[in-house]
């Protein structure tokens, strides 16, 4: 990823309240899976959009699942790696969601 920022911050989901213990590529509250529009370039903390990001779809490509995230402010798209500590109940949730 082009001039990435591992930037390892912990942080109180603002969706759901959940506190998340940041590893340095955590992007996203693995509780409800919702995200936070703050990056312009992964980990600089730069974009002053804030919005906050829904989990509007879920892909896979090859062996990796990500979750597509969308601003509820702006409408800027996203495409996150999913991780293990995500909650797959939602994941499964949100697929089904989608698909009836």
């Amino acid at each position: 990823m082009k001039n990435f920022k591992k930037n390892k911050e912990d942080f109180t989901c603002e969706k759901c309240s959940f506190f998340v213990v940041g590893n340095g590529y955590t992007n996203h509250c693995p509780e409800c899976l919702w995200s936070k529009h703050v990056d312009v370039i992964p980990g600089d903390r730069l974009d002053l959009c804030c919005g906050l990001m829904e989990p509007s779809r879920f892909e896979k490509d090859g062996g990796e699942e990500a979750l597509v995230h969308r601003c509820m402010a702006c409408g800027h798209e996203k495409r996150n790696k999913l991780s293990q500590n995500d909650n797959y109940d939602k994941v499964i949730s949100l697929v089904k969601s989608r698909i009836g």
